[in-house]
């Protein structure tokens, strides 16, 4: 017989039941794996169209000079570096990733851009921010969010170092909004997608998993309503791409 303990003390790694634990271990074992090649598999994963749900993201992120940006899950940097340029001298971003390999390549692609000045790199944990309450303008988290154990705890502490008035974005692969679509989406994902992975990476394994932890990830108004029961208000979502991504967007008031 199965306690309510026992589920609490377990979670899902891809469509495995791993210990609550162990996920946290397990998932920086993949991105390890996968910094060096992560922006080139970005781009052909996506055949590019992550440059444009992420320029979708800063647009809507409504950033002003002189706001204070926690890019969450920040891995190399692509929102960084247009958040540093949008808040420019008077503001700050603060890169943060729980991967230390994700950041120092994101540091390094960014010193090389020439973005120093208003960026600092912090290696933290979503369920555990190591900031002060009411700190942040905007929080996003851009395709992080689903490799998080506790989800809900992570909403809870973005809630909580939000300013009011600021708001969170959460930029994430979603649930396909038509049928035909989900079937291409699928043979896609575990067909071709780990396949991929080992001829540019080296590493199938890491790229099954990334393509489960897609499917195990909240639908778009399940996670809307976790933005909720976090504490949110007007939280909306806008699907992209025929829903296989999702920018959710909501407030602290």
């Amino acid at each position: 017989m199965t306690t309510e303990n026992d589920q609490q003390s377990t979670t899902h790694f891809g469509y495995k039941t791993v210990e609550s634990e162990q996920k946290q271990a397990m998932v920086a074992d993949v991105f390890h794996s996968v910094a060096a090649k992560y922006d080139i598999m970005n781009d052909v994963m996506s055949f590019g169209i992550h440059r444009l749900w992420k320029r979708f993201t800063i647009d809507a992120s409504n950033v002003r000079p002189g706001n204070k940006v926690l890019d969450l899950a920040g891995g190399t940097g692509d929102l960084t570096r247009k958040f540093s340029q949008a808040v420019g001298p008077t503001g700050k971003v603060v890169l943060a990733d729980i991967n230390d390999s994700m950041i120092k390549v994101g540091r390094e692609k960014l010193h090389n851009l020439g973005v120093v000045s208003n960026v600092e790199y912090v290696q933290a944990n979503a369920q555990a921010l190591p900031f002060a309450e009411n700190t942040f303008d905007l929080v996003t988290i851009a395709f992080g969010l689903r490799n998080v154990t506790d989800k809900d705890e992570a909403l809870r502490s973005i809630y909580r170092v939000l300013k009011p008035g600021g708001r969170l974005l959460v930029l994430e692969f979603s649930k396909p909004e038509q049928q035909w679509l989900n079937k291409a989406y699928d043979f896609y994902s575990f067909k071709i997608l780990p396949e991929m992975g080992q001829l540019i990476a080296g590493d199938k394994e890491s790229y099954q998993y990334l393509s489960e932890s897609i499917r195990m990830h909240p639908d778009q108004d399940t996670l809307k309503q976790m933005m909720e029961t976090a504490g949110f208000d007007q939280v909306s979502y806008t699907n992209m791409t025929g829903g296989i991504v999702a920018l959710h967007k909501g407030f602290k008031f």
